[in-house]
C-alpha cells in the first residue's frame, strides 16, 4: 500500500464537499486521515494519477488538486491524540 497525500481548492463559493469527501475515502483501502481542512492521506493501491482523475470528476474545471506520494519521516504539530496515532501507525 502506498501513502498518498491529497490537498485541494476549491474555488466556487458554497461548494458542496459531500461528493468530494466520498470519493477521497473510495480511493482508499479504508485507511484514511483527514485533520486538515483541504488535505487528506490515504492508503491506496491506486496510482496518484487514478486518484487524481477520481477527485477531478467530481470537482469543478478551475478546482486546484494535489496527489503526492507521502512517507516517514514526518513531523507534525497540534493535532488530537487520534490523528497523530494514525499518522504514527501509517507513516
Amino acid at each position: 500500500m502506498t501513502l498518498f497525500m491529497i490537498g485541494y481548492d476549491l474555488n466556487r463559493p458554497g461548494q458542496e464537499y459531500g461528493d468530494l469527501y466520498e470519493t477521497i475515502k473510495k480511493q482508499s483501502n479504508g485507511a484514511w486521515w483527514h485533520h486538515l481542512d483541504s488535505t487528506w492521506i490515504v492508503e491506496s493501491e491506486q496510482s496518484a494519477v487514478a486518484i487524481r482523475d477520481a477527485i477531478q470528476a467530481v470537482t469543478d474545471s478551475n478546482d486546484k488538486i494535489l496527489v503526492a506520494k507521502i512517507g516517514a519521516p514526518g513531523a507534525w504539530s497540534g493535532f488530537s491524540s487520534e490523528g497523530s496515532d494514525w499518522l504514527i501507525q501509517h507513516l
